[in-house]
């Protein structure tokens, strides 16, 4: 009687045991692959951009490139998954996150306390220091002139928040050389822009009439660019930031600033 009762508790001790072993292996098989269960595409890390905005994202002989393209397949390869590009125009380009046309998005996007309410962020992978472009023979010396100005930026941009909050009045432009243009032409008094995006243009573009005033960061400190995400997408944006850290870590990162922009542009200077 005593040899039944003891071998029936020893049953339900390893019955117990059997089962919260189970669990917790379904339970961390679930977590390693939770991540992919919430892509859009199964097996492809998909990603929205613009795509217009060089050195960040371009068209060149009909290829896609740029440092967020490079930077978004060295992602997606860490994740074990496909990169799958999304080409869109700026002002539909967050609408089609909120729809889930795809995973994310990776278009030198900041962080805003308005984006946060809606969206997730990974950590930062690039900073943006700001520059203020003008016509050369413009009597503004400082970010501070822009005031009751007519500066040309991207409707919704971080650009022309900037510009906003130092008092402009913002008009909208489909791109930088489009806003560069209207400024030669008279049509502009300034634009604010990125200082990579800007000395990218000024190397393969002319820049005549043009001249470039830097944003000190006491003004207007540097905006962090990070990957945007869902809200409900939290593996995936986890799972992002592991790769996006050991990307860091082994230097691919920095090497691909370096490619693109001739600085390194992942590291905040103090």
């Amino acid at each position: 009687m005593k040899f039944n009762k003891l071998f029936k508790s020893l049953a339900v001790t390893l019955a117990v045991f059997g089962t919260g072993a189970i669990l917790a292996s379904c339970g961390n098989s679930s977590s390693s692959k939770n991540y992919k269960s919430e892509l859009t595409n199964s097996g492809k890390l998909t990603i929205g951009l613009e795509g217009t905005y060089a050195p960040y994202s371009y068209r060149q002989n009909g290829q896609l490139k740029g440092f967020e393209v490079d930077l978004a397949k060295d992602v997606a390869k860490k994740l074990g998954l496909k990169v799958n590009f999304v080409q869109t125009k700026w002002d539909s380009l967050i609408a089609g996150l909120g729809s889930n046309r795809y995973d994310a998005v990776m278009n030198n996007m900041t962080v805003t306390p308005q984006r946060e309410k809606l969206y997730s962020f990974s950590e930062p992978y690039a900073y943006s220091y700001y520059t203020l472009i003008t016509k050369s023979d413009s009597k503004m010396m400082s970010i501070k002139d822009i005031k009751g100005m007519n500066i040309v930026d991207g409707a919704g941009t971080d650009n022309a928040v900037v510009a906003k909050k130092f008092g402009a009045n913002v008009s909208s432009t489909p791109d930088n050389s489009t806003g560069y243009q209207l400024i030669q032409q008279g049509r502009a008094d300034g634009t604010v822009n990125s200082v990579p995006a800007w000395k990218y243009f000024a190397k393969h573009n002319s820049t005549k009439g043009l001249k470039e005033i830097d944003v000190p960061t006491k003004l207007q400190a540097p905006a962090e660019t990070s990957i945007m995400l869902n809200k409900n997408s939290k593996a995936l944006t986890k799972k992002i930031n592991q790769a996006l850290a050991e990307l860091r870590k082994d230097g691919t990162m920095k090497k691909l600033s370096m490619k693109y922009f001739g600085s390194d542009i992942t590291t905040k200077n103090d």
